[in-house]
């Protein structure tokens, strides 16, 4: 970003605010009105800091503007007759100190709870200041105020005023200005992307929220206190929920997400409401219309309205996020990241420790340690316990028993924030980012989490001269550099894999905890990944969990098995490989054994499927490019390619999610390219998407349920619940449990049978063997072979050898075209003809 387009917000304010009182009066309004617009946006860009920045929607933030506006009005009567200064600093400490104890009560709520808590608020105090008629003078409003007169000049004539209250909007937008571009307002952003990811970095997010929230409040009383010296007097009214609503709506006009947007805002209502009170009272029922039409039409308001019209003029620079083709130098490990010293005991010690959820024994009486600069890996089946034991051992959980502790010393349980500070530092099974944000604001976060001015209101962050220094080393070694500005959620898989990875080692941890780092990459980037990670651990010690057993054996140290929440085994990985337990609970046969298993195909000669000529976009980006293929009745059909090549897209197109820009798909001889995903849903193509996605707090019943329903065409065959327990006995068992309390595997089942539920006559897979344990791959395995006597099967998996042994035919994308189409025992057998299509 150039110099001139940081200073863009303070040059346009004061532009502004210059202008603004000469177009008033052109329109036919007064200077009086040109300071109830400042006074607005005063307001309205102290309630973003809330709304936009920090992902807190207030629904009473009038509260803050009348309790100010009363209490500078009482002060001035009582104290100070004439004054100014002295009630303005008694409105707003007041008010400070009234959010600081209110938002220290609401901010333990979030969402609609928040929300709802200051809605409450301002209904409260609206009754209070109504009815109060001995303090606040109740119906007739708190009057006898007088605008004041210093440095020799009087405010009494509204051109002098409304200069006073420019002034003093000019050093709001400065304060904010600031505030925004400290590594405090770069938290309260991170905040409102991704709160948890904040708090694993080691933000502590209820003190940064509160932080905001006084902030904010103190902000919208000042505009309190300039609005009652305007009028020269207060009332209930701007307590009340109405008031609020029209603040709010303010913000979501102009544009919450950018900082000059709330200020059109509250220009906007000013001129909308005087000009068109003229002809109708309830010019507040229109408004509140064209609210609703923002939010529906143009979520990001007046602001993004403006930047697209930019666009057409001024495009935004393309940059490459995709992982594929890239190639990384090889870089020594980053300096900064290396501990000082070595430890005498292990690096993480974990006793005893146990955790129930209900009847459920996740964990129980587990024990383990970890050496430091080893590489340690924790495996086991699906529902082994694993995943919650990670938990326990970062902070997230506390246990119900046993202790956890980081270099000798005792972690609590229950605080992210905690256990980021004792030096722990985790990804997760699924990436877990600041999707909104870019890749260097992502590694920058977690690097100025240990910054000592990572709670400074006022300095900017680019001034943290460390902080840059190690987003640039990490962004480089990590080989993420050239792709700086690009959104971390427009990254491919294997790119947001590893973004993932940097976020954990980049707060510089003493231990680190990974959680499935290689769960849906290709071989070539498990291969990188796995390298990058023994070499981690060289230098940190790492926690491993991973399903890629081939990997673990070949990475680990020292391997400790789960099974049922209990500690199976422990030991080096040779031992553990030649374990005969290991191997009937875990391995299974193995994905070899599996795949060469002979297979008879099921395909008829009829067609059920045709692409033709099929063009998807996100945006400006040509994700699939004059695309075609067909698939017959009863065929497996493996789609394959690196990862950005198009696959997962291809998969959405056909259900619909991604809308298809030209082109046709022909299901049963019918072109359903332009229909919507229910309608595609209910012509019979179920889908399983990656990460399975179903509805957590839902038992599998309702899930099931859900799937099925407007899903009864006559068109395929009819799935009930007992036709699915044929395929997936296991779900039977688990009817009533909810759908986030299963195991991964589980979970991919019930997946599975959602997307069968109803009348399904092709069903889309997205990576149904990710993050699976062994065992429950090959019996997903199974049960996909045994399916193909049922229905037509289009799967996308980078497990190459089950793919290919699975499937009837393959199809190759690579940039979102077609590059080869055959028999998938072609590729299955031919080492060099797989090499040669797949670049692996």
């Amino acid at each position: 970003m150039s110099k001139m387009t940081r200073y863009t917000p303070l040059i346009t304010a004061a532009l502004g605010l210059l202008l603004l009182p000469p177009l008033m009066l052109s329109i036919g309004l007064t200077m009086t009105s040109a300071a109830e617009v400042v006074i607005f946006a005063i307001a309205c860009l102290a309630l973003n800091v809330l709304t936009g920045h920090t992902g807190l929607v207030s629904f009473g933030h009038g509260a803050w503007f009348g309790m100010a506006a009363y209490a500078a009005g009482i002060a001035q009567r009582e104290l100070f007759p004439e004054g100014f200064f002295g009630p303005v600093l008694i409105g707003l400490g007041i008010t400070a100190l009234a959010a600081t104890v209110f938002g220290f009560l609401i901010l333990r709520r979030r969402g609609v709870y928040f929300s709802l808590l200051t809605l409450a608020l301002s209904a409260m105090l609206y009754v209070i200041a109504f009815r109060w008629t001995g303090v606040t003078g109740g119906e007739n409003g708190l009057g006898g105020i007088t605008r004041p007169a210093f440095a020799g000049a009087s405010f009494e004539d509204p051109e002098a005023y409304y200069y006073l209250v420019g002034g003093i909007g000019f050093a709001v937008v400065f304060l904010l200005w600031r505030l925004h571009g400290s590594p405090l307002g770069s938290v309260l952003v991170a905040i409102r992307e991704n709160e948890q990811r904040a708090r694993f970095l080691g933000y502590r997010t209820d003190r940064y929220k509160l932080a905001a929230f006084v902030i904010s409040a103190t902000l919208t009383g000042l505009a309190g206190v300039l609005l009652l010296y305007k009028n020269r007097m207060t009332s209930a009214e701007p307590i009340s929920v109405i008031f609020s609503g029209e603040l709010l709506a303010m913000v979501v006009i102009g544009g919450m997400r950018s900082f000059i947007g709330p200020m059109i805002g509250a220009l906007f209502y000013v001129l909308f409401r005087e000009f068109l009170s003229i002809y109708t009272p309830n010019w507040l029922f229109w408004f509140g219309l064209l609210f609703v039409g923002f939010i529906v039409f143009s979520p990001d308001g007046l602001a993004g309205i403006g930047r697209r019209l930019l666009r057409l003029v001024r495009p935004d620079p393309v940059e490459d996020a995709a992982m594929s083709g890239r190639r990384v130098a090889e870089r020594p490990f980053p300096a900064h990241l290396r501990p000082g010293s070595g430890l005498e005991g292990p690096a993480l010690e974990a006793e005893n420790v146990a955790k129930s959820f209900g009847a459920l024994k996740a964990v129980d009486g587990v024990s383990l340690q970890v050496a430091d600069r080893s590489l340690h890996a924790l495996i086991g089946p699906n529902g082994a316990g694993k995943t919650t034991a990670f938990n326990l051992m970062s902070g997230m959980f506390a246990p119900d028993r046993g202790t956890v502790k980081v270099a000798g010393r005792r972690l609590p349980g229950g605080s992210p924030e905690a256990a980021a500070e004792a030096g722990i530092g985790r990804s997760f099974q699924i990436t877990n980012l600041f999707p909104e944000l870019s890749v260097e604001e992502n590694i920058r976060l977690a690097a100025q989490a240990q910054d000592p001015a990572r709670f400074d209101p006022w300095r900017s962050t680019r001034s943290l001269a460390t902080t840059r220094a190690e987003t640039r080393e990490m962004l480089d070694w990590l080989g993420l550099a050239g792709m700086e500005r690009a959104p971390a959620g427009s990254l491919s898989y294997g790119g947001q894999r590893l973004l993932d990875l940097g976020l954990a080692l980049a707060a510089r941890p003493r231990i680190l905890l990974l959680d499935e780092p290689l769960a849906g990459l290709a071989a070539a980037e498990r291969a990188r990944v796995g390298d990058l990670i023994k070499t981690i651990s060289q230098e940190i010690p790492v926690l491993l969990v991973e399903h890629d057993i081939d990997r673990v054996f070949q990475l680990a140290d020292h391997v400790t098995v789960m099974n049922e929440g209990v500690k199976l085994l422990d030991g080096d990985a040779e031992t553990v490989r030649g374990s005969a337990v290991v191997q009937e609970v875990y391995i299974g046969a193995g994905n070899a054994a599996i795949a060469a298993r002979p297979r008879a195909s099921a395909a008829t000669s009829e067609l059920l499927l045709r692409v033709s000529g099929l063009n998807t976009h996100y945006g400006k980006s040509h994700i699939l490019a004059d695309l075609g293929f067909e698939l017959r009745q009863n065929e497996i059909m493996a789609l394959l390619g690196r990862n950005g090549a198009g696959k997962s897209t291809l998969l959405k197109s056909l259900i619909g999610i991604a809308p298809v820009s030209s082109g046709s798909i022909e299901l049963g001889g019918v072109d359903i390219a332009r229909w919507s995903s229910a309608e595609m849903a209910r012509a019979g193509i179920g889908y399983a998407p990656q990460g399975r996605g179903l509805f957590a707090g839902m038992t599998v019943r309702q899930n099931l349920e859900l799937g099925r329903l407007r899903r009864r065409t006559g068109q395929g065959a009819h799935w009930d619940e007992e036709r699915i327990f044929t395929f997936f006995p296991r779900i039977r068992e688990r009817l009533e449990t909810p759908a986030d309390m299963l195991s991964g595997g589980e979970q991919q089942m019930v997946a599975v049978a959602r997307a069968l539920s109803g009348d399904t006559r092709l069903l889309l897979l997205d990576e149904p063997f990710e993050g699976l344990a062994p065992t429950v791959v090959e019996q997903l395995f199974e049960s996909f072979d045994r399916l193909r006597q049922e229905v037509s099967i289009i799967i996308v998996d980078h497990n190459l050898d089950l793919a290919l042994a699975l499937s009837d035919r393959t199809v190759a994308l690579e940039r979102g075209r077609v590059i080869h189409e055959g028999a998938s025992a072609a590729l299955r057998d031919d080492l060099d003809l797989r090499r040669q299509v797949l670049w692996l």
